[in-house]
């Protein structure tokens, strides 16, 4: 699977803007026919402009449309970072997921959200986890403060996902620990992580950190972004991941009734 992370510089609330980049930096990266790409979190709206509500694609229709049509004429695999959605007076953090032939194959809502931000004020939290199959490899889809979250990851690992992939918006100032956990998450699940992280800066000015990611199950990085706007390119290795786990079998090892 040939991967392309699309680090936006993402403008808050200018979306026309925004749309605009994202035309740009995917022409961009077809150049290098990538099977899949991937965008970072709230990348039409920016992390976010307040009152959200004002800003939020309803029904994410808009989205929907503009990433059906990209993938259709690229042919391409597209997972969509994510989008302010408005449903029913509610607002999720949505992520949508599109094949080459421009079909929606899955969508997520943000399960865990992040409270010392005040973010559960502006967002409704999911309540499920989504896998999906892109070009016969089965994936998952984690967004920004799930990274946080071990349990989340896990479940993912054990219904036998060979990639995750991480949207996000995560401040500068916790870059180490963006840094620190990809790795983690990969080296204890035994999986690939596609981990794409916005550039510019958030509603509360604090700068974005960028540093996007492809790290491999031993938690090696492939490649890693600076802070700036950019496109990050990676093969991985899919068949790699049965030899690690055999090499390595910590899920052989597992005692799931310790851990209840």
């Amino acid at each position: 699977m040939k991967a392309a992370i699309l680090q936006m510089q993402v403008v808050l609330g200018e979306p026309e803007q925004n749309i605009a980049t994202l035309h740009r930096l995917a022409a961009q990266a077809m150049e290098k026919r990538p099977d899949v790409l991937l965008l970072p979190e709230l990348w039409l709206q920016g992390f976010y402009p307040q009152p959200i509500t004002d800003y939020a694609d309803v029904e994410g229709e808009q989205v929907q449309s503009l990433l059906s049509r990209l993938a259709l004429n690229y042919q391409v695999n597209i997972v969509g970072g994510t989008v302010a959605r408005s449903h029913q007076g509610q607002v999720f953090n949505t992520c949508y997921v599109f094949q080459r032939d421009g079909q929606l194959t899955a969508s997520y809502d943000k399960t865990h959200l992040f409270t010392p931000g005040g973010e559960h004020q502006a967002f409704t939290p999911g309540n499920k986890l989504v896998t999906f199959n892109l070009a016969g490899t089965k994936c998952g889809v984690a967004v920004c403060y799930d990274l946080r979250f071990p349990e989340l990851c896990r479940s993912l690992a054990l219904s036998d996902i060979q990639v995750l992939f991480i949207p996000a918006a995560w401040p500068l100032k916790r870059l180490r620990h963006w840094q620190i956990l990809l790795q983690a998450r990969a080296i204890e699940n035994q999986i690939f992580i596609a981990a794409c992280n916005a550039a510019g800066h958030d509603s509360s000015q604090q700068r974005l950190a960028g540093h996007s990611a492809i790290i491999d199950p031993w938690g090696e990085i492939l490649t890693e972004a600076a802070s700036e706007e950019t496109i990050l390119y990676s093969s991985l290795d899919l068949t790699a991941q049965a030899g690690i786990k055999k090499a390595l079998n910590v899920f052989h090892d597992r005692r799931p009734q310790l851990y209840l």
